[in-house]
This record gives structure tokens, C-alpha cells and sequence, in this order.
């Protein structure tokens, strides 16, 4: 039943031409959007955690999250370029696998896209609370953090969401064009960590160089579970694949934006972390029994007492600059981080809005979601829904298992992209392909083969919580969806 309704390729571009949004992105801006949602919480908060799994192991670990999503990002670009309307993997599953597993990929991306913003907002305000705690204008504690965290209501979080969910409301080019200042504030911040830290870099610190080991699957420790949890750190080029129905000529503006985005950010985030764990070091924190803590936890957290450790720090950065005595610069990239973070937010609350535009348009969620505002031009019902999600989540849960929540419903996006370029391979292989996949049936597979292992390698609470919210996804399919979907009524909008 989940494979029975497929929505065909030439039905889905004909809908997006009905009723489909304005085409206003250049490929500078595409790229930007990728960077920007690239450049984050990822390299800027979880290089401490990836070195409490892997010690100075973490390159490696950087090395193979880029790796797998190389190889998705190519699958990506060849279905972006044929299929260029928004809804990112959720469009291009309904084409090839079926309006059933479409709603499973688009449920599963409320993981990559909802949670990963409210991961930001959380971590943006710690930053922040941080800064005015230290320049004496601190909010009361309870205003600091969420319930979970030992306060009430983290009240930055929550403003921050809702300001970046009105700048999206007002229109996606002016949204881009603050994206595009705030990108550059943190490739700043990026390039005066490297320039103090990478002169800083000694041998002695890359022993042991794995003193957790390879790890193994289900163990979430080690390379691969370093790995696993920096997938967080790579995940944003897929928010560009969800603004191909507003790109202009998006048939090679798509392809250049994914490629170049990913690869200017791994080049920065080898460089940093060659540089953190050679200058200050990155050996994990260990227990009683000699194995390194779980990160996370109240032993790891006890460890961490009074601890100057780069794995116990929370702006990872910031502190490896001031280890080096360069307060100043370690103030800079600290602010620098509190300003550039909430273009991470602007770019997942976007990239959720637009694939659940999608999903509204196809029938599978109410009509009224895909509203566009007569003046401004987008989804704003739909925005403002999502954006007060993603600050209430933020206000009231810390960053934790956040990350790794986000990325099983990333990487299930991935393989479904990949197995979706090797089925259109052999169902449609004449069709149009203005960007092709090199070598589609060895990048494919192994596209798979790595997002699988890499979901294995995550916390168990993360597996966990990916099942169970795929199985309310189920049930909301077939209460709603499954009989109100346009493709089985024969009612496409017009």
C-alpha cells in the first residue's frame, strides 16, 4: 500500500507550475544558503563532543561524515537538477517510491529540519547568555535554560525563533540577503580561530591519536560515533535542494550550490580540527574503569568539574583561543558565533516550511498550510506554525541528543535519495539529466552503505526516538493523508 500511489515526475513539475512560488535565488545566494545552514552548531559546539568519542581520532571522524555526505550530496543534485521544485527528498520519493514512504521521508524530516533549528536556538542563546552574563547583564537563571536544563524557560532561544520565523514571513530575498552577512561573519570567526591555533599545533598532542578505537555498530563511541554525531555538522546542503522552486535556473545553479557549499565547509573544518587538536589537544575524559565517559551524562559531566579540558567546553572554540592566551580573538569568534548562528536557524525553519508547503500542496496535510501571502509572496501560515515550534522546543529542551535526533531522520533522507537516483536509472533513463551523478551505481551504494552504518553508530535514544516518531507518522498518513491526498482524488490544485 505505501508503494501503490507514485505521483510521476511530469505531474509534480505541472503542480509546482499551478501553484508554485517565486524564482528569486542566484547560485551566490544558493551557496550561501548552503554555507549558512552548513557553518553551525555543528563545527562551532560539537568538536568537543567529537573529541570526548574519538580524541584527536576526530579528524578522521570529520573525514568520513564528508565522505557520506559527498556521495548523498551527489544523489542530490542529479534529482534537484530534474526535479527542480521544492520538497527536497519528500518531492523526489513521491516521484519514484510512492506517496507512502514520500509521507515517511517528509515526517522523518521534521527530525532534520524542526529539531536541528531548535538545536540552534538553544545553543545560540547559550553563547549569548554568556556574553551579557560576563558583561553583567545577565538574565535571571531561570530565563537561561529550559525545564531539562535546570531552569524554566530559555527566553533567548524563544526570541530568536520567532524573529527568524517573521524575517522568513517578509520574504525569501531579503532572508537570503542576511543570510549571505551573516555566512561571512562566520567564515570570519573561522579563519582568526585557524590563524592563532594552527601555529599553536604540536606533535605530542595527536598521542594516542584513536584512544577510543574505531568503535563499532550500536557502540556510538570511537571514530564512527564521533562520525555519526558530525553528520550534524554537514547536513545543511540538503535545505538547498529544498529551494529549487525559487532559484533561477535551477538546472545548474542547484548542482554548482550543493558541490561548492560542501566543499568549501569541509576544507574549513579540517583545518579547524586539525588545528583545536593540535594545539590544545583532545584527549576524552575517562571513568574509574579507564573507557571514556559518554558525553552527556552526570559522570561526564563530574569529570568535567573545574576541567579546562577542549571536551568539557561548551563554545569549543572560543576556548581553544583563550587556552592560547588570545582573550580578545576567543571574545571575537564567541561573539562572532552569538551573531552568524541564527542563519543555521533561518536556513532549517526555511527549509521545513518549504517541504511542508509541499506536502500541504500535494494534499497530504491541509490546504490552508500552503496559503501564500499576497504581498510578501510565501508559505506565511505554514511559516509562522513552524517557526513557533522550532522557539518553543528551543525555549524548553537543551541541545543534548538533539543533534543526533536530527541526524537519523537526515540520514534516512539520504538513502531514499540514493536508492531514488538508481531506480529512475532503470525506470526512466532517457529522461533529461542536466546534472548526472558520476558513476551512480558505486556512488549510490556506497551512499547507502555509509548512512547506514553511520545511523547505527548513533545513541540509542536517537534510534529510539526515530522509530517511534515514524510510527505516529504512520498513523497521521492514514487518518488524514492517505485520504485527502490529491493524487488519489484526482483534485490537483489549480
Amino acid at each position: 500500500m505505501l508503494f501503490k500511489r507514485v505521483k510521476s515526475l511530469d505531474q509534480i513539475l505541472a503542480t509546482a507550475e499551478k501553484k508554485g512560488l517565486t524564482r528569486q535565488l542566484g547560485p551566490f545566494q544558493l551557496t550561501m544558503l548552503g554555507i549558512g545552514a552548513i557553518v553551525g552548531t555543528g563545527i562551532f559546539v560539537l568538536t568537543a563532543e567529537a573529541g570526548q568519542k574519538a580524541g584527536p581520532g576526530m579528524m578522521i571522524a570529520f573525514v568520513i561524515a564528508a565522505v557520506v555526505c559527498a556521495l548523498a550530496a551527489l544523489a542530490y543534485a542529479e534529482l534537484a537538477s530534474m526535479i527542480p521544485v521544492a520538497g527536497s527528498a519528500y518531492t523526489y520519493t513521491y516521484g519514484v517510491l510512492g506517496e507512502g514512504i514520500a509521507w515517511i521521508v517528509g515526517w522523518a524530516l521534521v527530525l532534520e529540519y524542526t529539531i536541528a533549528a531548535s538545536t540552534v536556538c538553544a545553543g545560540w542563546a547559550g553563547y549569548v547568555n554568556g556574553l551579557l552574563t560576563h558583561a553583567g547583564f545577565g538574565l535571571p537563571h531561570f530565563l537561561q535554560a529550559g525545564p531539562m536544563d535546570g531552569g524554566s524557560f530559555n527566553l533567548l532561544a524563544c526570541l530568536i525563533g520567532l524573529a527568524i520565523t517573521l524575517l522568513l514571513v517578509l520574504g525569501t530575498s531579503k532572508s537570503a540577503k542576511v543570510n549571505t552577512v551573516l555566512v561571512l561573519v562566520k567564515i570570519s570567526a573561522l579563519i582568526a580561530f585557524i590563524f592563532v591555533a594552527l601555529p599553536a599545533v604540536k606533535d605530542q598532542n595527536f598521542t594516542p591519536f584513536v584512544p577510543n578505537g574505531w568503535g563499532s555498530p550500536m557502540g556510538g563511541i570511537g571514530v564512527l560515533g564521533a562520525a555519526a554525531s558530525i553528520v550534524f555538522a554537514y547536513i545543511g546542503f540538503d535545505a538547498i535542494s529544498t529551494a529549487a522552486e525559487e532559484t533561477k535556473n535551477p538546472n545548474r545553479n542547484i548542482p554548482i550550490a550543493l558541490i561548492g557549499s560542501l566543499s568549501v565547509c569541509t576544507i574549513f573544518y579540517l583545518l579547524v580540527s586539525y588545528a583545536a587538536v593540535g594545539s590544545v589537544g583532545a584527549q576524552p575524559m575517562l571513568g574509574p574503569d579507564g573507557l571514556a565517559l559518554e558525553p552527556g551524562t552526570p559522570a561526564f559531566a563530574a569529570a568535567c568539574q573545574g576541567s579546562q579540558a577542549l571536551v568539557c567546553s561548551k563554545e569549543a572554540l572560543a576556548h581553544v583561543v583563550r587556552l592560547l592566551d588570545h582573550n580578545n580573538i576567543g571574545s571575537f569568534i564567541a561573539f562572532a558565533a552569538g551573531i552568524a548562528l541564527p542563519s543555521v536557524i533561518l536556513t532549517m525553519t526555511y527549509g521545513q516550511t518549504r517541504i511542508f508547503f509541499t506536502m500541504s500542496r500535494d494534499g497530504l496535510l491541509p490546504s490552508k498550510l500552503a496559503k501564500i501571502h499576497p504581498r510578501f509572496h510565501t508559505p506565511h501560515v505554514i511559516t509562522l506554525i513552524t517557526g513557533s515550534f522550532v522557539a518553543l522546543f528551543g525555549a524548553l529542551f537543551p541541545v543534548g541528543i538533539l543533534a543526533d535526533i536530527t541526524n537519523s531522520g537526515t540520514l534516512f533522507a539520504f538513502i531514499m535519495v540514493a536508492l531514488g537516483v538508481l531506480i529512475l536509472r532503470r525506470t526512466q533513463p532517457d529522461r533529461p539529466r542536466p546534472f548526472r551523478t558520476p558513476l551512480p551505481w558505486l556512488v549510490c551504494p556506497l551512499a547507502v552503505i555509509g548512512c547506514l552504518l553511520l545511523f547505527l553508530n548513533l545513541s540509542k535514544e536517537a534510534k529510539i526516538t526515530f522509530f517511534v516518531w515514524g510510527a505516529i507518522g504512520l498513523v497521521v498518513y492514514y487518518l488524514y493523508g492517505y485520504r485527502k491526498s490529491h493524487l488519489a482524488n484526482g483534485t490537483e490544485p489549480s
